[in-house]
């Protein structure tokens, strides 16, 4: 099948790649051609705009930062949404408010494109290897058109509902996590004066009923940093942590409802990004707050 890539992240790149070990004609696109050099040379084809790609694939993935990289990918000049795009199935797997996701819906059904909202769990690791989850939103007949694409990608697709659904989902299974990396912050400023090594606090929290999988995944990395050693590669960056907790928040406020510990959790993001870690790994949110998050005032 001939499929586009729009959006070579971390994430993005992985899909591509697992894309084309499996066959697949993958054509990518990025705002900057460098991000997306490694995919180029590992073979796969280049396009020059959203425009480009639409036109050269009989589906388009997008995996992208924010909602206003939406806008400017589906609906710019040269963005997907075209009349040309009658017809091929769009795939979004950002992880975006969802209202975006239905405004996105509504713009792709004006053109007669098939539009799928589809953000994902996992990280890089499961990306390249076909294990992320799919939280689905859209209409059944273009669900069941994007599934056999999804059940490549994914070890469990869960269409959940109409368009904003999926993001809905997403914004829940994430919201655990990041309340999560407060509070281990909080834990560790507990066992900090028993001085123990941090490795060892580490494992024993992964061990416990304490540690959930993201701390067995990333547990090391943790360590690590807490040890004074900077992460090789950034893997979520504050930054999006933020942008993700403050859509779990709004999104909670359009129903009535209130999320007092994820308030606080973006409170203390907001401080960590204000002492300049908004562009750095999520592993070096403990570290912050060991350092000056949780002193007492």
């Amino acid at each position: 099948m001939r499929i586009g890539m729009a959006g070579t992240g971390k994430m993005g790149s992985a899909i591509a790649r697992r894309l084309a070990t499996l066959g697949h004609e993958v054509t990518v696109w990025n705002r900057t051609r460098e991000r997306a050099q490694p995919l180029l040379d590992a073979g796969m084809a280049w396009a020059a705009t959203p425009r480009e790609l639409l036109a050269q694939s009989e589906a388009v993935l997008t995996l992208l930062t924010n909602a206003q990289a939406l806008d400017e990918v589906y609906l710019g000049r040269d963005g997907l949404l075209s009349p040309a795009a009658e017809g091929k199935l769009l795939i979004e797997m950002s992880t975006v408010p969802p209202a975006k996701q239905q405004e996105m819906a509504r713009h792709a059904a004006a053109v007669g494109a098939a539009y799928v909202e589809s953000p994902v769990g996992g990280s890089v690791g499961p990306a390249r290897e076909g294990k992320l989850i799919a939280f689905v939103g859209g209409a059944e007949p273009d669900v069941a058109r994007a599934r056999p694409l999804l059940d490549q990608l994914c070890k469990r697709v869960e269409h959940v509902g109409p368009h904003g659904a999926g993001e809905t989902m997403k914004l829940a299974v994430n919201l655990p996590l990041m309340v999560y990396w407060q509070t281990l912050g909080e834990a560790l400023s507990l066992v900090q004066p028993l001085g123990l090594d941090p490795q060892r606090v580490i494992d024993i929290l992964a061990d416990s009923s304490g540690g959930p999988n993201m701390l067995k995944v990333r547990g090391g990395m943790i360590a690590e940093a807490l040890a004074g050693k900077a992460p090789a590669q950034v893997t979520v960056d504050v930054a999006t942590m933020r942008k993700d907790v403050r859509a779990m928040l709004e999104e909670a406020r359009s129903h009535g409802r209130e999320l007092p510990l994820t308030g606080e959790t973006l409170r203390n993001f907001d401080r960590a990004a204000g002492r300049g870690l908004d562009g750095a790994d999520c592993s070096q949110l403990p570290v912050w707050w060991l350092a000056e998050g949780g002193k007492a005032a």
